[in-house]
Formats: structure tokens, sequence, C-alpha cells
């Protein structure tokens, strides 16, 4: 059995086994889970994120390499952003109708709002913008903030252009930081059936199934938004020839990794694994888009923030008015892309949305308990959007010679 068959089997046995424990045997998941399951996944998930940061780093600035000159670089900044800011809308866009459409929150009452949620202050968009640059590039590295890393990494893409040969042995000592890690990656994903068991188990035995029949229209309108964008992204990998069979075969490990770490960061080194050894797409391209797309490219996390928005109104039997609907699009547009893609940051970023929007804080307790539930099929969705907006890039950069070379040999047949 190969290693994605073994992720997906984990992940199976690990929601029938958190099954058992939530309505068997009570009495033995807090034990359970303090001294078993927590440490296992957070185990796991710490030796991912060992190797995310210094694959962000080596693979852009090799990627910035790669690419012909610096202002080429500049091309595929504004064509991400370019597609980021359409996608991102339309994401925003279908959970706010699927919430006004399907109303999950009229008529509520007797939830259990037992959880409190952290209120963290969160900087204006201006500050925010400046904290993107490092002060020292090497805190940045030790910190772990995405982000400035992949700052640092385009600053020093761009100084290895410009330096020429005299760059040659700090690109050696890059490439040798890449094969090692990428070395260590291999070795860690073996772990991961363990660790995706831990993960799920978790989440089932302590939230159990109840929760979800209090809130079913709620979880069934956002696995429709959820659906819907991904039926759109299988519509732009038809369209522009991208094998949507092959790009799901191909990035199977990535999803399922997903699925069960919820957590877009953890899945970036295997996701670059994917995109240039089972799918194919151009090196330099994934190098630098996949870094890129996981710092900013949240299309679950629009969609759940302005579904979540709308749902918490009508709960509280708040009108919905136009300026109500713009301050949660534009609030939500914004947190889609400064959410970390660490599991529950979501439920913490709802606090922005809320405050922005002037509805109640402690509707953020009401769904805090199906958070982690749905958090994988949210992971899903962004992996997906930031995959296919690289695809998108690719074609963008190099499809129109191809198509022009098809149609004319075709012209020619």
């Amino acid at each position: 059995m190969n290693l994605s068959a073994l992720i997906l089997a984990s992940l199976g046995v690990g929601i029938v086994f958190g099954a058992l424990l939530n309505g068997f045997a009570p009495v033995a998941i807090a034990p359970l889970d303090h001294y078993l399951l927590t440490p296992l996944g957070q185990a796991f998930l710490r030796l991912i994120q060992f190797v995310v940061v210094p694959i962000v780093f080596s693979s852009l600035i090799l990627g910035l390499t790669r690419v012909r000159d610096a202002s080429q670089v500049g091309r595929y900044i504004l064509k991400l952003m370019a597609t980021y800011v359409v996608t991102s809308g339309i994401a925003v866009c279908l959970g706010l109708a699927i919430a006004t459409f399907l109303q999950p929150g009229s008529g509520m009452s007797g939830l259990s709002v037992g959880v409190v949620a952290s209120v963290q202050e969160r900087p204006s968009l201006i500050d925010w913008l400046i904290s993107l640059i490092p002060v020292n590039p090497l805190q940045a590295l030790s910190t772990g903030n995405l982000l400035q890393t992949i700052f640092s990494a385009a600053l020093i893409g761009v100084g290895i252009q410009l330096a020429g040969e005299k760059a040659a042995s700090f690109i050696a000592l890059i490439e040798s930081i890449y094969a090692i890690f990428e070395k260590v990656l291999s070795i860690i994903l073996y772990t991961a059936p363990v660790g995706v068991f831990a993960l799920i188990s978790s989440v089932i035995a302590t939230q159990g199934f109840g929760v979800i029949g209090r809130l079913l229209l709620y979880i069934l309108g956002l696995f429709l938004a959820f659906s819907l964008m991904m039926a759109l992204y299988v519509l732009i990998l038809w369209a522009l020839s991208a094998k949507p069979v092959k790009f799901f075969q191909s990035f199977f490990p990535t999803f399922s990794l997903g699925f069960g770490t919820a957590s877009t960061n953890a899945v970036l080194p295997i996701a670059l694994q994917n995109a240039e050894e089972s799918y194919g797409m151009d090196e330099a391209i994934a190098s630098f888009a996949l870094p890129l797309g996981t710092a900013l490219k949240r299309d679950g996390s629009a969609i759940f923030q302005g579904f979540n928005a709308l749902f918490i109104a009508q709960i509280y039997h708040i009108p919905v008015t136009s300026d109500l609907l713009l301050a949660i699009a534009l609030s939500t547009f914004l947190v889609s892309f400064s959410t970390a893609g660490v599991p529950g940051s979501g439920i913490i970023m709802m606090t922005t949305v809320l405050a922005a929007a002037g509805l109640p804080l402690e509707g953020v307790a009401i769904v805090a308990g199906v958070d982690r539930l749905i958090d994988g099929f949210k992971t899903i969705l962004n992996i997906t959007g930031n995959i296919t907006n690289a695809i998108i890039l690719s074609r963008w950069e190099n499809g129109t010679t191809q198509q022009l070379d098809l149609a004319g040999t075709r012209l020619l047949d």
C-alpha cells in the first residue's frame, strides 16, 4: 500500500475510532486525548512545520533564479494577484449568496455556546502591509513568518540575478538546502498516517457528531458553497486543457494530508513535490507561485468568513442592509488574504470580520464547535485554489504559443 492510500486509510480509521470513543467510552476520551492523541498530532504538525520555511525559502529563490529577468518576476506577481482578486471575489460572493439563499441562522435556537473564542486585536490594513517587510530576514526565518520569508526570498532572488556569476556559490548552497530538506520531508511523510490518525481521532472524539445535528443547515450550506467553488475550478482546469482527472490524481497526497492536518502551510512541501514530479508543472512557476499562494490564497476562508457573518446576523435578527453586505464583503476579502494557514485560524480571523461589520463577537462561539470538523474541507479548497491559480499563470505565460502551434497543426491537418 502506497503512502497516499495509507494516509486515506488512517483518516477513515481515525474517524471510526474517534466516533467509537465518543459514543461508547466517553470516560476514556480526556486521558487518551491528553496523553496520546493530541501529543502525537502536535508532534506530527511540528515535524511538517520544521521543513516548511527552509523549503519555501530555498524553492522560491531557486524559482526566481530560473526566471529570465527581474521584470518577469514583477509580471508573475501582477498576473497572480489579478487571478487571486478575481477568484477570491467570486468565493466571497458565493459564500454570501448561499447564506442569503438558505438563511441557516433564521429561527435557530437552543445552541450551546460554551466555547469561548479568543479575540485578538488585528492591525490596520496599512500596518499589515508594512509588516510584510522584514527588519531582519533571519528573524523572519526563525519565527516562521511565511509572508516575510517570501518577501526576503524575493529580494534575495532579485539580488542574485543582478549579482550574476558572483552569486554562483550561494545558489549552490541554496540548492543543497532544498535537496536536504526535500529528503527530510520524505522521511517525515512516513509518520503522516500516525499523525493524521491522531489529529482526526482527537477532533471526532472530543467534538462528536451531535453538534452537526444542531447546525446541520449551516454545515450543508458551507459544503454547498465549497462544492460550487470547487466545481468552478474544475471547469477552469477543463477550459485550460489542464486534465482535471490527472490534477486530482497527482495532488491526491497533498489533499489527503491537507484534510487531515487542516493546514495549508503544512502541505506546501508535498504540494511542490506533486506539482513538479507527478503533475509536470513548470518548475520555475511552481516554485514561485505555490509558496506565494500558500501565504495569500484562501478561497475556503473567503467563503467561510462571509457565510459566517451573515449566519450570525440572522441568528441575532440583525437586518441585512446593503451597507452591512458591503462591510462584510470588503472585510472578508481582505481577511482572506491574511489568514494564517494553520488549524483554527479562521475562527480567530472571524472576529475581525464581525468587528468590521458591527456584528456581535459572541457569535464566534456558536460555530467554534464545528469549525475543526469542516476545517479539512476548507483546507482542500484553499489548496485547490492555490494550485489552479498557479496553473492559470503557467498557461498565461506559456499557453498562447502552444495554442497557436496547435491551431497551425490542425489547419495543416
